[in-house]
């Protein structure tokens, strides 16, 4: 659980991204994922993409697939988001 807060703050930015841009269905999120920490343990892309999916679920971005590729520095980027207007 140590990487859900990250997941949900990556969550928010898509559901952000999708209401400004008007979309009723996000589709695809693609993620640059740096070296990142937190509570002692470094998050991993495939514990990353399941939170996201779980957080998720019933919303607009219920079935989201999600591209996370690792990348140097110790941060995160959300690189693209793709959806149905």
């Amino acid at each position: 659980m140590h990487d859900f807060h990250l997941a949900d703050q990556i969550y928010k930015t898509i559901m952000d991204y999708g209401q400004k841009n008007g979309l009723k269905k996000i589709t695809k999120a693609e993620i640059e994922l740096g070296s990142l920490v937190e509570h002692g343990e470094e998050i991993l892309p495939a514990n990353l993409d399941f939170n996201i999916k779980m957080l998720a679920e019933g919303g607009i971005a219920d079935g989201l697939e999600i591209s996370i590729k690792r990348t140097v520095g110790n941060s995160w980027t959300l690189k693209n988001i793709e959806g149905d207007k």
